[in-house]
């Protein structure tokens, strides 16, 4: 959560004229509700399970497109049949101090309803660690890089 997946990946995508999808904006745009109302009204199991069927959408309908994926979709059952998982990695110190510091900073917290309590969020951050690393293919420190850094680095890793 938060470490700029979204940003990156729209950034990847327009320097290499691929497309690129966010699984939390597919979600919002089938469920007409925006993550953090999914989750007040019907609970964050309710929201895995979208995350999971939009993962067996993409697997059959999507391909050669750039997918930003949600701070939990790791635990989607067929993420190694999507395509190469590229983890964008960055302490949780970081990860709140972008937040905090950014522009839109209040607009930033208020749309990652898991990030509202600072303890909590570093309790998930430690719990996902460990899975975001045995799932990723590739995997990218972003911390004082420039976003021309990051990209770069993806596409020399990917071999882009």
């Amino acid at each position: 959560m938060g470490v700029g997946k979204g940003t990156t990946a729209r950034a990847f995508a327009k320097k290499y004229g691929v497309y690129n999808i966010d699984t939390d904006d597919l979600i919002e745009s089938k469920e007409n509700k925006e993550v953090k109302k999914i989750f007040a009204k019907k609970g964050e199991a309710y929201f895995r399970q979208c995350e999971q069927q939009t993962a067996d959408w993409i697997e059959k309908c999507v391909k050669g497109t750039l997918i930003s994926c949600g701070g939990g979709f790791y635990k989607v059952g067929n993420i190694d049949k999507l395509g190469t998982v590229v983890l964008l990695e960055a302490s949780f110190e970081w990860i709140h101090k972008r937040l905090k510091t950014a522009k839109n900073a209040k607009a930033k917290l208020a749309k990652r309803p898991l990030f509202s309590k600072e303890k909590e969020a570093k309790r998930l951050y430690n719990e996902r660690e460990k899975a975001y690393l045995k799932v990723a293919d590739v995997i990218v420190n972003v911390e004082n890089k420039s976003l021309d850094e990051v990209i770069a680095e993806i596409a020399r890793k990917c071999k882009v």
